[in-house]
């Protein structure tokens, strides 16, 4: 595509979770830390939020790759299962015989979370898209953090979700579930200065330092993304098409203005900031309405 035009090395603004591209940003990293720092603490039931797009699934990976030989993942990305397809997801991610009835398997990961927390080991459930668990697949959940030692949990979970997970937990018939919950981070979008950092970044990443883009191009697409990550990789990827497809190596508004027209959900109109013109305007009603108030109390 533009990768040997613009000098990449690889796609910059693949929406594809890749960590290799992880920015640094302050949510991510907070989130990260909360994390890391809960898991350490054995706490049981952990939880981080955030609105489509904003990088859940790729801080989900980073935090796999981040922990240590000392903790078995267990990873669960389709979470459209019933109670029993759950546990056998589980089991799978341990190594156990899935065919065998539900009661077996339930004993075969109790026996084996035994077996690694006599061997030193940690394990850690990481469920992705939880807003999508059942009610039933949720209480299920619960039953397997019952499994404990007098001193230990024997099972961790991290639950990654949109905002309609804490309207999930909310319900009253989750409560014993949303009770355990010891830590909880809202990832929030970015601004337009993390925005700015972000582009580069990437940018950098892929194998290029010149900045394609000039910081109003950026404050732009910040403004119509709404600092939402995907948004920005999606309007950063077609600003560089249309820039490659006429042959021009430096990036205008007119592209990226395109990008936001043929982007859905983006912000399309420019935020409002009133001119020179409305200020003075605004100014002179309010003097006006001072005097007025001046000689009414005269």
């Amino acid at each position: 595509m533009y990768l040997r035009f613009f000098n990449l090395q690889e796609m910059p603004f693949s929406l594809t979770p890749n960590t290799q591209f992880y920015c640094a940003l302050e949510p991510h990293n907070e989130a990260l830390k909360v994390l890391l720092s809960a898991l350490s603490m054995g706490e049981g039931f952990l939880k981080v939020t955030g609105e489509v797009g904003t990088g859940k699934t790729l801080l989900c990976r980073k935090l796999i790759n981040h922990v240590d030989d000392k903790y078995v993942v267990v990873y669960i990305a389709n979470t459209y299962l019933n109670p029993e397809e759950l546990r056998c997801a589980v089991a799978g991610e341990l190594g156990l015989d899935t065919q065998c009835p539900s009661q077996a398997v339930s004993q075969a990961i109790e026996n084996r979370l035994l077996a690694l927390s006599q061997a030193g080991k940690k394990v850690v459930m990481i469920v992705d898209e939880a807003q999508c668990l059942s009610w039933e697949a949720l209480e299920a959940l619960r039953l397997l953090t019952n499994l404990e030692t007098e001193s230990k949990k024997l099972l961790q979970v991290v639950l990654f979700g949109q905002p309609e997970l804490d309207a999930r937990l909310a319900n009253p018939r989750v409560r014993q579930l949303r009770q355990r919950i010891s830590f909880s981070y809202r990832l929030r979008p970015m601004t337009a200065v993390e925005v700015e950092y972000y582009i580069d970044h990437r940018l950098r990443r892929a194998g290029v330092e010149q900045k394609l883009f000039p910081r109003p191009l950026c404050r732009r697409i910040a403004q119509a993304s709404r600092g939402i990550p995907r948004l920005v990789n999606t309007l950063c990827h077609k600003s560089l098409l249309q820039a490659y497809g006429d042959g021009r190596s430096t990036l205008t508004k007119g592209y990226v203005k395109a990008a936001i027209a043929d982007t859905d959900d983006c912000n399309s109109a420019k935020a409002w900031r009133p001119g020179w013109p409305t200020a003075l305007a605004i100014l002179v009603m309010l003097l006006v309405a001072a005097i007025w108030l001046w000689r009414q109390v005269l």
